[in-house]
This record gives structure tokens, sequence and C-alpha cells, in this order.
């Protein structure tokens, strides 16, 4: 059902055009001036990003049937994460969330990390801030393998329970999203947030109005329902927002990310140093993806990770054909790490947090629970498909695979290029007035 009835079009007929017309023209007016578009990082937002991403630090890596099992427990706390983020904030989703996390860390998936981030950084800073939480998840799957290979997986467990600790200990500390602030009605409580983000010398006044006008226009629609996210005007923000997840999964990063060594030790190189060499080329890669977020926008750096993805899975699909013609097996080796390595470094400098930031970014606030719970369970669904999968496919054929793989994102590299929208620079409200105009 279109939740737009006559009524409220005929009640408000002049607030959409404004904030329309207001979004389109702010980006070209260019940063300075605006308290929003240059606001530093303080350390209270600094303390807050690293509370909230600390939870993200104890994604691990499993094996077989049991990695693709961790992926079906995460989909389904993402499909709940939406409505209790929208009831109880999102720093209160993040504490529930480490507090199951504790005693089994599926429950992880119910935290809305990205999209608190989002909402917390002002518009200049949001794309590296937000993919810190890709970072921490990169840290913690690297610790993994390297942790792993000298304790057991008992003291492991003991020791992913400490980044959780320190979220639930951090989040008494730290503000909650001042747009959530606002769409629940606490006018005061949200200006005192996005203070003391700010700092507080700063000048918070415009944007706490673009906050409040943009939630005001929200207020005159009807509670969102599941359903209503399939309507046209969300269409081009679904469109984006699931099929980057789609594309981000079926490139094989889970298959790769799960089953490491074993594709070294098919290629005929040794699994564990393949393994530590990935975790070599991870994390500096996705540093080096935070670093250039808001530098050279999300389009630029998906297009290379995507090409980048393409290159390296075709590279591995080739040692493997070679190695089954029996054709220069003192080179296929080789061939399979560097395009493994390639692989990785590629995925993490974009395609591994990117999406989750613009997902983050397109949706409007009525919406954005609902949406990136679907987005959230689109994304562990193909996790799990690839993740289960992999091992058939590789019976079948592991060139087969990985030229599979290669030609998904080859794909994705097309999909970035003509619909996925440069979200840099600009206000959340600016981003969701253009992309879904009431």
């Amino acid at each position: 059902m279109n939740t737009e009835s006559s009524d409220s079009k005929a009640a408000e007929p002049s607030r959409t055009p404004l904030l329309v017309k207001r979004t389109v023209i702010a980006p070209d007016e260019g940063d300075g001036g605006s308290s929003s578009s240059s606001s530093s990082a303080t350390p209270l937002l600094v303390l807050t990003t690293l509370v909230a991403v600390s939870g993200s630090y104890v994604f691990g890596s499993a094996y077989s049937l049991f990695g693709s099992i961790l992926t079906i427990g995460a989909m389904m706390g993402a499909a709940v994460s939406g409505r209790i983020a929208d009831y109880i904030g999102r720093r209160g989703t993040m504490g529930l969330s480490e507090i199951l996390c504790i005693t089994g860390w599926i429950a992880i998936a119910l935290s809305k990390v990205p999209v608190y981030i989002a909402e917390i950084t002002p518009k200049n800073l949001r794309g590296g801030f937000t993919t810190v939480h890709q970072l921490m998840i990169c840290c913690g799957v690297s610790m993994t393998y390297l942790i792993g290979a000298f304790v057991s997986w008992r003291a492991l467990a003991l020791i992913g329970i400490i980044p959780c600790l320190v979220q639930v200990i951090g989040l008494p500390f730290i503000p909650e999203s001042p747009r959530w602030l606002a769409k629940t009605g606490r006018s005061k409580e949200c200006e005192a947030a996005l203070l003391h983000l700010r700092g507080k010398n700063a000048d918070i006044s415009q944007e706490a109005a673009e906050i409040w006008e943009y939630t005001e226009t929200l207020r005159q629609l009807s509670e969102a329902r599941i359903l209503d996210l399939f309507q046209r005007k969300y269409a081009y923000s679904l469109i984006v927002g699931v099929g980057l997840m789609v594309l981000q999964q079926f490139g094989g990063v889970n298959g790769i990310a799960f089953y490491a060594s074993f594709i070294f030790i098919s290629a005929g190189f040794s699994g564990s140093v393949g393994t530590i060499a990935m975790v070599v080329v991870q994390i500096p890669m996705t540093a080096l993806g935070v670093l250039l977020m808001d530098k050279s926008g999300r389009r630029p750096l998906l297009l290379v990770s995507a090409a980048g993805t393409c290159l390296g899975c075709l590279m591995t699909g080739f040692s493997f054909y070679f190695q089954d013609l029996q054709m220069w097996k003192a080179f296929t080796p080789i061939l399979a790490l560097v395009g493994v390595l390639v692989y990785t470094g590629s995925f993490s400098l974009g395609m591994g947090g990117i999406p989750w930031v613009i997902m983050s970014e397109i949706f409007p606030i009525n919406m954005k629970g609902l949406a990136g719970s679907l987005v959230t369970v689109v994304s562990w669904l193909g996790s799990w498909i690839i993740s289960y999968a992999f091992n058939f496919m590789m019976d079948w054929s592991s060139a087969g695979t990985f030229f599979i793989f290669s030609s998904i994102c080859g794909f994705t590299v097309l999909f970035i290029a003509k619909l996925v929208p440069e979200t840099k620079g600009r206000t959340l409200e600016e981003i969701q007035a253009t992309m879904n105009p009431f």
C-alpha cells in the first residue's frame, strides 16, 4: 500500500520541492561556510567510532560447513536488527548485540554499526569513519589467522570476548545517533549529542536545521512497513543497495576467505605461507581505502576495487587451468598466489567496506532500519550460498569456479559505472532527497 495519501500531499504542497531544490543546489556551493561540511574529527567522535567498531573485530574465520552456518545465524539476526535499532536506538542495539555476542558471536549481526557511524559523522569525514568498521573486521580476521597458529580454538573464543567487553563498557559514555533522536522527537537530546560530537564551540545550527527539516518531512509519512520498501520511489536505492551486496558476495569473497588454505594447497603452494601473505595484504589495503574514501570518492575506489577482483580471479582461474593441462607446473602455484593476493588486496580497498558505507547513506531514516535489515539479510544469504557451495564448485572445476567469479566481478564494474551514485561530500539528507524524492 502506498503510504502517501492524497490528504497528506494536499496538506504539505510546498515542502518537497523546497527540500529537493535545496539538496540539489547544496553540493555545487562547495564545502565552505557550512559547519557540517567542515567539521573536524573531535576526540569524542574518534572515541565513539572506536567503541562502535570494537564489536566488528570479533568476526573471525571458519572452515567448511561451519563457516556457512555462521552466516545463517548472522542472517537471522539481521532480519530483526532494523526494528530493534528503530525502537531502542543505534547505541542500545549495539549494546544488546554485544551482550548476546559474549555468549554467541552470531548475535553480532544485530549491530547497526555502519548506520550509526554514518549518522554521527560530518559529511566530509563520513566515508572514512564508516569504513573503519570494515577495517576492524579485517583486523579481527587477520589476527585470528595469526593467533590461531599458536593457540587453541578455546583460547581464540575467549580472546573474542575482549572487544565485546570494551564495547559494552564504552557504550554508556558515547552519545546516541542525533538523527535517531530527532526521529523520536527528542530535540534537546539531539542538539546535545551534536554538540558533544562536533565540539562544544562548534556551530551546529545549520546541521541541526537540516536534520530537523528532513525529519519533519518524514514525519508526514506513515510508519514504514517492509512492503513499503518496494514502492517505486525507493526503487533506485533498493537496486543500488541490494545490487552491491549481491555482487559483493557472489564475487566469491567468502569462498576465498574461508578456503584460502585449501586453495593454496590445491594450487601446489604452501597453505600457511599463502594465508600469512593474505593477512599482510589485507590490513594495509583496507587502511588505504579508509584514508582515500573521502578524498577520491566512493565510485573511483569501487571501480578500481571491482576491476582488481576481476583480474585476481582471472589469474587464479588461469593458474588452475594451466595446472589441469599439465603446463608450466613451476609457474602455476606462483600465479595462484599472486591472483589471490590481487583479489584480496583489491577487495579490501573498496568492495569490502564501501557497499556498507553506501547502504548507510542512501536510505531515508524512516526506511533505514527496514532497508538495512533487508540489505544485510541479502548479504548474509549470498555469503551462505557461496561459502556452502564453494567446495562443490571446486570439485566440479577449480578453473571454472574462478572464471565465474571473475565474470561476476567484471559485471560489478559495469553496475557501479552505470548505477552507483557518488555520495562523497554530501549530507545524508541531500543524498536521500535526490535518490528518494517524496
